[in-house]
C-alpha cells in the first residue's frame, strides 16, 4: 500500500466522474481517477447526444467523453486505468484496492453508473457478438440491409432502433405491452420512421442460430395467452435498461431495493466523506448532463467536506 493519502479518490468516469474531476482539480485538491472496466461509461455506447448544452449540431457520445477526459486531465487529474476491485470505508483514511496497488483516501466520489440489462437467456449469452449485441453504435455497421429487431420499450430502444434504421432495411421494435416507457417526442420520431415496424404484446423466449452459427430468427411469447410464434431475423439488440453498477459498495454504504446509491444532502451517502453521483445513485433521470451535474455537486461536497475536517 501507498503511504501517501490523496485528498480525492474518484471510482469511475462518464459525465459524472469526468465532471467531478474537473471541479476537484480546480480546487486544487489533486484528484486520481479510475476510470474502470468502461472508460468513459455508457457514453462510449452511444449514438449522436443532441441534448447536452454546448454542442448545437450534436457530438458523437465518445467524442464528448474525449472531450471531458482532456478537460480533467488539462486540470490536473491523475487518470489511472485500474479497476477497482475492493473497497474499505470503515477506517480512515479509506483504502481501496485495485488489481495491482492498495490506495489511501481522506475522502471518495462514487461514479460507477449503470451497465445495460440483458434478458438472461442462455443463447443470448452464446450468441453475443453472433448477431446478438446491446449496442447499436457498436454494431449496428455489421446489418447493411438486414432486418434487425430491438427489444425495449424506452428512450434508449427508440434511440437505438432510429440509429439502426441507418444501416438495416428494416428494424421491428418487440415490446411486452402497448404502451411506452419512453418519452413522447423520442415515441413519435420512431413511428414516423418508414423503416421501423412493432410487434407489442411480445417477448423474446429463444434466440435461435442458422447453421453459419449466427443469428436467423428467434422465438415470441405472446404474455396474454401464451401463444409463441417464429420471425427470421439477422440480428437483435437488447435495449430494456440498466442495473447499477455498486456490487463493490454492498454492506459498506446504504444502497436502496434496486441497488442505486441512497444521498442526502446533495450528494453524501450514509458513510461521511463518501459521495456519489451519476447513475450509480440516479435512477430517474440517467441523462449525461443530469450525471455531469450531479457530479459538480459530488465535487464541492467533497471539497466543502474536506475544509471542515481541517477546522
Amino acid at each position: 500500500m501507498s503511504d501517501s493519502v490523496h485528498e480525492v479518490i474518484i471510482i469511475g468516469s462518464g459525465p459524472a466522474g469526468y465532471t467531478a474531476a474537473i471541479y476537484t482539480a480546480r480546487a486544487n485538491l489533486k484528484p486520481t481517477l479510475f476510470q474502470g472496466m468502461q472508460p468513459g461509461g455508457q457514453l462510449t455506447i452511444t449514438t449522436d447526444v443532441e441534448n447536452f448544452p454546448g454542442y448545437p449540431d450534436g457530438v458523437m457520445g465518445p467524442a464528448m467523453m474525449e472531450d471531458l477526459q482532456k478537460q480533467a486531465e488539462r486540470f490536473g487529474t491523475d487518470m489511472q486505468f485500474e479497476h477497482i476491485t475492493e473497497v474499505d470505508f470503515s477506517q480512515r483514511p479509506f483504502r481501496l484496492k485495485s488489481e495491482f496497488n492498495e490506495y489511501q483516501a481522506k475522502s471518495v466520489i462514487i461514479a460507477t453508473g449503470a451497465s445495460a440489462r440483458l434478458l438472461g437467456l442462455d443463447s443470448e449469452k452464446t450468441l453475443m457478438g453472433n448477431g446478438v449485441s446491446a449496442c447499436a453504435t457498436c454494431d449496428g455497421a455489421f446489418f447493411p440491409d438486414k432486418h434487425v429487431l430491438i427489444v425495449g420499450g424506452g428512450d434508449s430502444a427508440m434511440e437505438e432502433a432510429m440509429y439502426l434504421t441507418r444501416f438495416a432495411s428494416k428494424v421491428t421494435v418487440v415490446h411486452r405491452r402497448e404502451g411506452f416507457s419512453s418519452s413522447r417526442i423520442m415515441l413519435e420520431r420512431a413511428q414516423r420512421n418508414e423503416k421501423i415496424e412493432w410487434l407489442l404484446f411480445r417477448t423474446v423466449k429463444d434466440i435461435l442460430a442458422g447453421e453459419d452459427g449466427k443469428v436467423d430468427r428467434v422465438i415470441l411469447t405472446d404474455p396474454r395467452d401464451g401463444s409463441e410464434s417464429e420471425v427470421a431475423c439477422d440480428g437483435i439488440f437488447i435495449a430494456i435498461g440498466h442495473d447499477p453498477n455498486t456490487d463493490l459498495f454492498k454492506g459498506h454504504i446504504d444502497l436502496d431495493e434496486s441497488g442505486y446509491i441512497q444521498v442526502h444532502d446533495g450528494s453524501r451517502t450514509s458513510v461521511d466523506g463518501v459521495f456519489a453521483c451519476g447513475d450509480a445513485m440516479d435512477k430517474r433521470y440517467r441523462q449525461a448532463i443530469t450525471a455531469a451535474g450531479t457530479g459538480c455537486m459530488a465535487a464541492i461536497d467533497a471539497e466543502r467536506w474536506l475544509e471542515e475536517q481541517e477546522n
